[in-house]
């Protein structure tokens, strides 16, 4: 009976270790995803960098930092599951809960950063405008938006009035000059046989590019901060099983080995052992005690 005991106990600990190895698999996914979305997402903003504000690249940066550190609390929690260890799995818990926390703050950044994209890519496009003729780095951030995204000037290629200077050779002093950017050129070899110039402007595919990065960092911490709960919720439970079960089993091996005869008592001071006496001899007290050491045959027993 105590052995199958033992069986199942060793049996339900297995079937833990097991669970808590799903779950942690889970977790390291789930932290690869994180570090690949906030690194695409950085990508992005770097290279609109110039129309992207700094305080935007702290939710990206967030995300990777998060995905890094569960990825190592994953691999925290499969050591604890092998060593079964109720302290380590205890402490994964926690460090799972302060994981939470980072997550939702990366969540509310993403969402108050959303509603400020709008407002942030009108004030920069048009500042970047302004400075095209006058800055290299800004000319050749604008040239790349507009190429990449097939547009012109903020809102409409008219935006670009007054800003560059139109040449001599012009009939129209008063014509709008787009940079070369603003051209889709189509060519036969070497030789550029027609310019066709973008007639959208770029705020709209620039807002839908920000704000759904925005979003998806947005809604990716919230998905995967309500499965930290749930990874949390099973990490306590998990530990609680495993204290309980290691107490089982702890409690059949002291029913064994009481079944067996082989359980010695400890010997203390207040149960001396009993010393031999002569029958001559009288009974002496314990030093420790004072108490009288008697035997079957001692006088005073006799």
């Amino acid at each position: 009976m105590a052995a199958n005991s033992n069986n199942n106990l060793n049996v339900g600990m297995r079937c833990i270790k097991y669970m808590l190895f799903v779950i942690n698999f889970m977790f390291v996914l789930t932290s690869v995803l994180l570090i690949t979305v906030g690194l695409t997402i950085k990508t992005i903003f770097n290279e609109f960098d110039t129309f992207v504000d700094d305080h935007f690249m702290s939710a990206p940066t967030l995300l990777v930092a998060i995905g890094f550190i569960l990825l190592i609390v994953a691999i925290f929690g499969c050591v604890g599951a092998v060593k079964e260890s109720t302290m380590m799995i205890n402490v994964y818990g926690v460090l799972l809960a302060l994981i939470f926390i980072l997550e939702v703050s990366a969540a509310i950044s993403a969402f108050v950063l959303q509603g400020q994209v709008a407002d942030m890519l009108i004030r920069t496009m048009f500042e970047s405008l302004e400075q095209f003729p006058k800055n290299v780095y800004v000319r050749d951030a604008v040239d790349f938006m507009q190429s990449a995204l097939e547009c012109c000037g903020v809102h409409q290629p008219q935006d670009w009035e007054g800003i560059l200077a139109p040449s001599n050779n012009t009939a129209n002093p008063k014509e709008i000059v787009l940079p070369e950017s603003c051209c889709n050129s189509h060519y036969q070899g070497e030789t550029s046989i027609e310019c066709v110039f973008f007639t959208e402007g770029c705020f709209n595919q620039m807002n839908f590019v920000i704000s759904q990065s925005a979003m998806l960092i947005a809604t990716g911490a919230t998905t995967v901060a309500f499965v930290q709960i749930l990874g949390v919720i099973c990490a306590f439970m998990l530990a609680k099983t495993i204290r309980r079960t290691k107490t089982q089993r702890a409690l059949r091996q002291w029913q064994l080995q009481q079944s067996l005869g082989i359980y010695n008592k400890p010997i203390n001071h207040y149960n001396p052992p009993y010393v031999q006496l002569n029958n001559a001899e009288k009974p002496q007290r314990d030093p420790d005690t004072q108490d009288f050491i008697y035997q079957p045959n001692s006088p005073s027993v006799n």
